[in-house]
Protein backbone atom coordinates (compact mmCIF):
# COMPACT_ATOMS: atom_id res chain seq x y z
CA UNK A 1 0.00 0.00 0.00
CA UNK A 2 1.36 3.43 -0.78
CA UNK A 3 0.07 6.94 -0.25
CA UNK A 4 -1.43 8.59 -3.19
CA UNK A 5 -2.44 12.43 -3.36
CA UNK A 6 -4.58 12.91 -5.84
CA UNK A 7 -5.42 16.19 -7.39
CA UNK A 8 -8.34 17.29 -10.22
CA UNK A 9 -11.56 15.05 -9.32
CA UNK A 10 -13.43 15.49 -12.77
CA UNK A 11 -15.98 12.80 -14.74
CA UNK A 12 -12.41 10.89 -15.40
CA UNK A 13 -10.31 11.32 -11.94
CA UNK A 14 -13.22 10.70 -9.69
CA UNK A 15 -13.19 7.02 -10.91
CA UNK A 16 -9.47 6.67 -11.26
CA UNK A 17 -9.12 7.55 -7.42
CA UNK A 18 -12.00 5.25 -6.44
CA UNK A 19 -9.97 2.58 -8.40
CA UNK A 20 -6.66 3.00 -6.78
CA UNK A 21 -8.38 3.13 -3.33
CA UNK A 22 -9.70 -0.41 -4.56
CA UNK A 23 -6.25 -1.55 -4.87
CA UNK A 24 -5.68 -0.82 -1.39
CA UNK A 25 -3.84 2.41 -2.06
CA UNK A 26 -4.00 5.05 0.89
CA UNK A 27 -5.37 8.07 -1.28
CA UNK A 28 -5.55 11.72 -0.18
CA UNK A 29 -7.97 14.08 -2.29
CA UNK A 30 -8.38 17.66 -3.18
CA UNK A 31 -10.48 19.15 -5.81
CA UNK A 32 -12.05 22.84 -6.45
CA UNK A 33 -15.51 21.28 -6.26
CA UNK A 34 -16.82 20.07 -2.69
CA UNK A 35 -18.81 17.65 -4.47
CA UNK A 36 -16.51 15.85 -6.23
CA UNK A 37 -14.25 16.04 -2.99
CA UNK A 38 -17.15 14.33 -0.78
CA UNK A 39 -18.08 11.81 -3.70
CA UNK A 40 -14.34 10.38 -3.41
CA UNK A 41 -14.45 10.18 0.30
CA UNK A 42 -18.15 8.06 0.24
CA UNK A 43 -16.11 5.98 -2.47
CA UNK A 44 -12.93 5.74 0.52
CA UNK A 45 -10.54 8.44 0.04
CA UNK A 46 -10.00 10.67 2.21
CA UNK A 47 -9.81 14.60 2.18
CA UNK A 48 -7.27 17.61 2.39
CA UNK A 49 -8.41 21.41 2.48
CA UNK A 50 -5.70 22.28 0.01
CA UNK A 51 -3.30 21.07 -2.75
CA UNK A 52 -0.81 21.79 -0.43
CA UNK A 53 -1.96 19.63 1.87
CA UNK A 54 -2.79 16.52 0.13
CA UNK A 55 0.74 15.59 -0.87
CA UNK A 56 2.01 15.95 2.62
CA UNK A 57 3.48 12.48 3.03
CA UNK A 58 2.66 11.69 -0.32
CA UNK A 59 4.43 8.94 -2.29
CA UNK A 60 2.79 9.46 -5.23
CA UNK A 61 1.15 12.53 -6.71
CA UNK A 62 -1.34 12.50 -9.88
CA UNK A 63 -2.96 15.26 -11.47
CA UNK A 64 -5.79 15.18 -13.82
CA UNK A 65 -6.60 19.16 -14.87
CA UNK A 66 -8.38 20.49 -17.88
CA UNK A 67 -5.15 22.16 -19.27
CA UNK A 68 -1.64 22.69 -19.69
CA UNK A 69 -1.65 26.19 -17.88
CA UNK A 70 -3.40 24.12 -15.00
CA UNK A 71 -0.98 21.55 -14.63
CA UNK A 72 2.05 24.20 -14.75
CA UNK A 73 0.34 26.13 -11.80
CA UNK A 74 -0.72 23.33 -9.57
CA UNK A 75 2.62 21.82 -10.15
CA UNK A 76 5.18 24.73 -10.32
CA UNK A 77 4.13 28.38 -10.28
CA UNK A 78 0.77 28.95 -7.85
CA UNK A 79 0.87 25.83 -5.64
CA UNK A 80 3.94 24.55 -6.70
CA UNK A 81 3.49 21.59 -5.42
CA UNK A 82 7.27 20.15 -7.19
CA UNK A 83 8.78 22.22 -4.18
CA UNK A 84 6.52 20.53 -1.60
CA UNK A 85 6.77 17.18 -2.10
CA UNK A 86 9.96 14.89 -0.99
CA UNK A 87 12.55 14.35 -3.51
CA UNK A 88 11.37 10.22 -3.25
CA UNK A 89 7.58 11.52 -4.59
CA UNK A 90 6.66 10.44 -8.29
CA UNK A 91 4.56 12.73 -10.06
CA UNK A 92 2.45 11.55 -12.64
CA UNK A 93 0.14 13.83 -15.01
CA UNK A 94 -2.75 12.01 -16.43
CA UNK A 95 -4.06 15.41 -17.79
CA UNK A 96 -4.87 15.85 -21.63
CA UNK A 97 -2.34 18.72 -22.08
CA UNK A 98 0.05 20.24 -24.85
CA UNK A 99 3.43 18.38 -25.34
CA UNK A 100 5.30 21.50 -24.93
CA UNK A 101 4.41 22.08 -21.47
CA UNK A 102 4.56 18.40 -20.43
CA UNK A 103 8.30 18.50 -21.76
CA UNK A 104 8.88 21.88 -19.00
CA UNK A 105 7.44 19.72 -16.13
CA UNK A 106 9.50 17.13 -17.19
CA UNK A 107 12.41 19.14 -16.98
CA UNK A 108 11.27 20.87 -14.02
CA UNK A 109 10.97 17.96 -12.11
CA UNK A 110 14.57 16.38 -13.30
CA UNK A 111 16.03 19.68 -12.42
CA UNK A 112 14.46 18.77 -8.79
CA UNK A 113 15.46 15.59 -8.71
CA UNK A 114 12.42 14.29 -8.85
CA UNK A 115 10.35 11.58 -11.53
CA UNK A 116 7.90 12.53 -13.42
CA UNK A 117 5.51 11.04 -16.21
CA UNK A 118 3.07 12.59 -18.58
CA UNK A 119 0.42 9.81 -19.01
CA UNK A 120 -2.36 11.00 -20.45
CA UNK A 121 -5.22 8.70 -20.96
CA UNK A 122 -7.72 6.98 -23.75
CA UNK A 123 -11.29 5.26 -22.76
CA UNK A 124 -13.00 7.59 -21.69
CA UNK A 125 -15.63 7.43 -18.29
CA UNK A 126 -17.02 3.73 -18.99
CA UNK A 127 -13.47 3.12 -19.06
CA UNK A 128 -12.20 5.42 -15.66
CA UNK A 129 -14.81 3.48 -14.14
CA UNK A 130 -13.71 0.01 -15.25
CA UNK A 131 -10.15 0.48 -14.60
CA UNK A 132 -9.79 -0.32 -18.00
CA UNK A 133 -7.95 2.64 -19.27
CA UNK A 134 -5.11 2.92 -21.74
CA UNK A 135 -2.24 5.26 -20.56
CA UNK A 136 0.40 6.63 -23.26
CA UNK A 137 3.43 8.10 -20.86
CA UNK A 138 6.72 10.03 -21.63
CA UNK A 139 9.25 10.00 -19.20
CA UNK A 140 12.27 7.88 -18.70
CA UNK A 141 12.06 4.24 -18.27
CA UNK A 142 13.21 4.12 -14.07
CA UNK A 143 9.69 6.26 -14.17
CA UNK A 144 7.97 4.16 -16.27
CA UNK A 145 9.11 1.44 -14.28
CA UNK A 146 7.90 3.20 -10.78
CA UNK A 147 4.73 4.22 -12.24
CA UNK A 148 3.18 1.07 -14.38
CA UNK A 149 1.64 -0.74 -10.58
CA UNK A 150 -0.05 2.22 -9.86
CA UNK A 151 -1.37 2.83 -13.30
CA UNK A 152 -2.35 -0.69 -14.00
CA UNK A 153 -5.14 -0.08 -10.92
CA UNK A 154 -6.40 2.42 -13.11
CA UNK A 155 -6.17 1.54 -16.63
CA UNK A 156 -5.82 -2.02 -18.65
CA UNK A 157 -3.53 -0.87 -21.76
CA UNK A 158 0.21 0.54 -20.49
CA UNK A 159 2.42 2.13 -23.22
CA UNK A 160 5.55 3.53 -22.77
CA UNK A 161 5.82 6.09 -25.61
CA UNK A 162 8.91 7.86 -25.31
CA UNK A 163 10.42 10.22 -23.23
CA UNK A 164 8.97 13.39 -21.76
CA UNK A 165 6.01 15.18 -23.28
CA UNK A 166 5.98 11.58 -25.98
CA UNK A 167 2.86 10.61 -24.20
CA UNK A 168 0.90 13.59 -24.91
CA UNK A 169 1.94 13.37 -28.47
CA UNK A 170 0.69 9.73 -28.77
CA UNK A 171 -2.79 10.79 -27.43
CA UNK A 172 -2.80 13.81 -29.56
CA UNK A 173 -2.63 11.19 -32.44
CA UNK A 174 -4.85 8.36 -31.43
CA UNK A 175 -8.07 11.05 -30.86
CA UNK A 176 -7.18 13.16 -34.16
CA UNK A 177 -7.38 9.38 -36.09
CA UNK A 178 -10.22 8.73 -33.78
CA UNK A 179 -12.37 12.08 -34.74
CA UNK A 180 -11.78 11.38 -38.62
CA UNK A 181 -13.10 7.93 -37.79
CA UNK A 182 -16.31 9.13 -35.76
CA UNK A 183 -16.98 11.93 -38.97
CA UNK A 184 -16.38 9.10 -41.46
CA UNK A 185 -18.80 7.01 -39.77
CA UNK A 186 -21.41 9.01 -39.13
CA UNK A 187 -21.49 10.46 -42.39
CA UNK A 188 -21.72 6.94 -43.90
CA UNK A 189 -24.26 5.80 -42.03
CA UNK A 190 -26.14 8.97 -43.06
CA UNK A 191 -25.89 8.30 -46.13
CA UNK A 192 -27.40 4.71 -46.32
CA UNK A 193 -30.29 5.50 -44.19
CA UNK A 194 -31.36 8.24 -45.95
CA UNK A 195 -30.92 5.45 -49.01
CA UNK A 196 -33.27 3.62 -47.01
CA UNK A 197 -30.80 1.25 -45.78
CA UNK A 198 -31.24 0.14 -42.07
CA UNK A 199 -28.68 1.35 -40.17
CA UNK A 200 -28.21 -1.78 -38.01
CA UNK A 201 -27.89 -4.22 -41.07
CA UNK A 202 -25.65 -1.50 -42.83
CA UNK A 203 -23.12 -1.52 -39.44
CA UNK A 204 -22.99 -5.29 -39.57
CA UNK A 205 -22.02 -5.13 -43.39
CA UNK A 206 -19.47 -2.45 -42.68
CA UNK A 207 -18.06 -4.14 -39.55
CA UNK A 208 -17.39 -7.30 -41.33
CA UNK A 209 -16.00 -5.46 -44.19
CA UNK A 210 -12.86 -3.04 -45.26
CA UNK A 211 -14.64 -0.30 -43.67
CA UNK A 212 -14.58 -1.52 -40.11
CA UNK A 213 -13.18 0.26 -37.30
CA UNK A 214 -13.86 0.84 -33.61
CA UNK A 215 -16.69 3.12 -34.11
CA UNK A 216 -18.67 0.44 -35.99
CA UNK A 217 -17.96 -2.13 -33.25
CA UNK A 218 -18.36 -0.74 -29.93
CA UNK A 219 -19.89 2.95 -30.55
CA UNK A 220 -21.92 3.64 -33.20
CA UNK A 221 -23.60 6.81 -33.83
CA UNK A 222 -26.78 5.93 -34.54
CA UNK A 223 -29.29 6.13 -32.02
CA UNK A 224 -30.98 3.11 -31.12
CA UNK A 225 -28.29 0.61 -33.23
CA UNK A 226 -26.18 -0.69 -29.81
CA UNK A 227 -27.26 -0.75 -26.54
CA UNK A 228 -25.23 0.63 -23.89
CA UNK A 229 -23.41 3.68 -25.86
CA UNK A 230 -24.34 7.40 -25.95
CA UNK A 231 -26.07 7.55 -28.97
CA UNK A 232 -29.19 5.41 -27.76
CA UNK A 233 -29.01 7.37 -24.75
CA UNK A 234 -29.68 10.74 -26.04
CA UNK A 235 -25.74 10.92 -26.01
CA UNK A 236 -25.74 11.72 -22.78
CA UNK A 237 -22.20 10.61 -20.75
CA UNK A 238 -19.30 9.28 -22.57
CA UNK A 239 -16.85 11.93 -24.35
CA UNK A 240 -18.29 15.49 -24.92
CA UNK A 241 -17.73 17.48 -28.05
CA UNK A 242 -16.03 19.98 -26.23
CA UNK A 243 -13.18 17.84 -25.24
CA UNK A 244 -12.82 16.91 -28.44
CA UNK A 245 -12.45 20.12 -30.07
CA UNK A 246 -10.08 20.77 -27.14
CA UNK A 247 -7.76 17.47 -28.65
CA UNK A 248 -7.98 18.76 -31.86
CA UNK A 249 -7.20 22.16 -31.03
CA UNK A 250 -4.02 20.51 -29.45
CA UNK A 251 -2.85 17.73 -32.60
CA UNK A 252 -3.53 21.41 -34.52
CA UNK A 253 -0.78 23.17 -32.77
CA UNK A 254 1.49 19.94 -32.37
CA UNK A 255 0.95 19.52 -36.52
CA UNK A 256 1.59 23.33 -36.92
CA UNK A 257 5.38 23.00 -34.83
CA UNK A 258 6.33 19.74 -36.93
CA UNK A 259 4.87 21.23 -39.92
CA UNK A 260 3.12 17.66 -40.10
CA UNK A 261 0.17 17.91 -42.93
CA UNK A 262 -3.03 16.67 -41.29
CA UNK A 263 -6.05 17.58 -44.15
CA UNK A 264 -8.03 15.00 -42.47
CA UNK A 265 -7.70 15.69 -39.15
CA UNK A 266 -8.10 19.49 -40.15
CA UNK A 267 -11.26 18.92 -41.93
CA UNK A 268 -12.84 16.60 -38.85
CA UNK A 269 -11.73 19.62 -36.10
CA UNK A 270 -13.83 21.55 -38.57
CA UNK A 271 -16.74 19.62 -38.56
CA UNK A 272 -16.36 19.25 -34.90
CA UNK A 273 -16.15 22.80 -34.03
CA UNK A 274 -18.98 23.00 -36.52
CA UNK A 275 -21.17 21.02 -34.03
CA UNK A 276 -20.30 22.57 -31.24
CA UNK A 277 -21.16 26.00 -32.17
CA UNK A 278 -24.28 24.63 -32.75
CA UNK A 279 -24.75 24.29 -28.83
CA UNK A 280 -23.54 20.48 -28.67
CA UNK A 281 -20.23 20.48 -26.60
CA UNK A 282 -21.99 18.86 -23.53
CA UNK A 283 -22.89 16.13 -25.76
CA UNK A 284 -21.20 12.61 -26.69
CA UNK A 285 -18.72 13.10 -29.30
CA UNK A 286 -20.58 10.44 -31.75
CA UNK A 287 -23.44 13.21 -31.82
CA UNK A 288 -21.54 14.60 -34.72
CA UNK A 289 -24.39 11.93 -36.40
CA UNK A 290 -26.67 14.44 -35.32
CA UNK A 291 -24.86 17.40 -38.09
CA UNK A 292 -25.34 14.95 -41.03
CA UNK A 293 -28.68 13.25 -40.40
CA UNK A 294 -31.67 15.57 -40.95
CA UNK A 295 -34.30 13.68 -38.77
CA UNK A 296 -31.37 14.58 -36.12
Amino acid sequence: MAKVAFVGLGNMGGPMAANLVKAGHDVAVFDLSPAAVEHAVEDGAHSASSAIEVVEGAEVLITMLPAGMHVKSVLVTGDALMDKVSKDCLLIDSSTIDSATAKEMGQEAADRGIRFIDAPVSGGVGGAVAGTLAFMVGGSDEAFTAAKPFLECMGKNIFHAGDSGAGQVAKACNNMLLSVLMAGTAEALNMGVNNGLDPKVLSEIMSKSSGNNWSLQVYNPVPGVMEGVPASNDYQGGFMVDLMCKDLGLAMENSQQTRSPIPMGSAARSLFNLHQSKGNGGLDFSSIYRLFNKKE
